[in-house]
């Protein structure tokens, strides 16, 4: 097991939207609710509610909050929310993936594509850009979980595909799809809880980002981010660390 880290490229904007509590608040407990709908409200018994919660709780996320999420779920809140993905190119042609959770399909589906036409993109068919992704479980740890080696050996015995290290994004350990649950599991007993535990989709190969295309590439990503429907946006855009640097300071 080896790998090397795209991580803060991937994820330029976490440091951002960490910022906005309220809207990532929100986008937290609709994954809750949705969750809790289908399943029981019993996360020890609905492995997709246990890590949508634990989740929320490493973004601070307040006990009461979690507890009206999963109320709703309960209730019917949820009965007209659909989890849907679209799939498009920004500028360059790099692809993006984009999951939304909404409770309606055409505006979802109209906001979507304006914003890709509005920045530089185009939004295109189903599995146009899924094809060029693979879908993983993927767990994140704080860099005091422990060293690269510890967390490399915690990782195979627990079951994981693969591990990374940065002395700033902690280490990220990535599963198979259908293992994410029993990893996570092997994991929290081994390390602790986890950071934050979900499903993604990763590039299987990164597309370069010009220079001149990477202000437009970045605002795009940002405005989809910044839509309430949207839950995850995720990219094989490959942006030069100083061009990176220069264009999120």
């Amino acid at each position: 097991m080896a790998g090397h880290s795209k991580f803060k490229n991937i994820q330029f904007r976490k440091g951002k939207q960490d910022a906005i509590r309220s809207k990532l608040f929100s986008k937290l407990s609709r994954d809750i609710t949705l969750a809790a709908k289908q399943g029981v409200p019993d996360p020890s018994a609905n492995a997709r509610l246990r890590l949508a919660i634990a989740n929320a709780k490493a973004e601070s996320m307040p006990k009461d909050n979690i507890d009206r999420a999963i109320k709703k779920g309960q209730a019917g809140d949820a009965d007209t929310m659909e989890e849907i993905r679209y799939e498009g190119f920004g500028p360059g042609g790099v692809g993006i993936i984009v999951e939304v959770l909404t409770d309606n399909r055409n505006r979802a589906a109209a906001n979507v594509r304006s914003l890709f036409g509005k920045n530089g993109g185009n939004l295109g068919e189903t599995n146009s850009v899924s094809f060029m992704f693979e879908r993983l479980g993927r767990i994140i740890y704080p860099v005091a979980a422990g060293s690269e080696d510890q967390i490399m050996e915690a990782a195979i015995e627990a079951g994981a595909q693969d591990a990374e290290s940065d002395p700033e994004d902690g280490h990220i350990i990535y599963t198979a799809f259908e293992d994410l649950g029993a990893v996570a599991e092997a994991l929290e007993a081994s390390l602790g809880p986890a950071k934050s535990t979900a499903i993604i989709w990763r590039a299987k190969t990164d597309t370069p980002v010009a220079e001149d295309d990477a202000p437009t590439v970045l605002k795009l990503i940002e405005a989809l981010e910044d839509d309430d429907d949207v839950q995850n946006v995720w990219t094989n855009a490959d942006i030069d660390e100083v061009v990176m640097a220069r264009l999120t300071a």
